[in-house]
């Protein structure tokens, strides 16, 4: 779609106004845009992580940013430079700095451990696995006290079994 403005180039720009209940729509290339003053409409709305990030600190915890500075061994990153940027250096920085980052961690996200979530689909899945888990573990033991027992031919039965339910468990997979 070509700009409403100049008719020249391709309209980039999309404005829509709602006045006493009567709608306008402006379609503008970017340089009728800025011309007609829409190019600083968003400036107030930029995202900047790394400022975000920063309020979640207290000033306790700024504050001790100080001289001696605690820097990761294997990106070099510190504590600062993780709160000035927004970004944690390396997989080791979250435990070099696990008690600075612990309560950040806590606030943003309410917890520190992911639980997950299992679909309704595969919690009968999981449960199914689970008694034929247990039911081959119940038989081993048996089958372990047959052989101790010395009772041979419910050893067999057993191992059957366990077998029986170790192929029915390879041919689902």
């Amino acid at each position: 779609m070509l700009c409403q403005n100049c008719q020249k180039n391709e309209a980039t720009t999309h404005i829509k106004r709602i006045v006493n209940g009567e709608t306008t729509q402006a379609h503008l290339c970017s340089d009728c845009a800025k011309s007609l003053g829409y190019d600083s409409m968003f400036t107030d709305f930029s995202f900047n992580f790394p400022d975000m990030l920063s309020s979640f600190f207290n000033d306790t915890a700024l504050a001790s940013l100080g001289a001696h500075t605690l820097r990761c061994e294997k990106c070099g990153s510190s504590f600062g430079d993780i709160v000035r940027s927004g970004r944690i250096g390396c997989a080791d920085c979250y435990e070099t700095f696990y008690d600075k980052l612990l309560p950040l961690l806590e606030r943003v996200h309410g917890k520190t451990n992911h639980v997950g979530k299992i679909p309704n689909s595969f919690e009968e899945i999981a449960k199914e696995e689970k008694s034929e888990h247990s039911e081959l573990e119940t038989l081993r033991a048996e089958l372990d006290e047959a052989v101790k027992a010395q009772n041979y031919e419910k050893a067999a039965e057993l191992r059957d079994k366990i077998k029986e339910l170790e192929s029915e468990g390879k041919t689902d997979e």
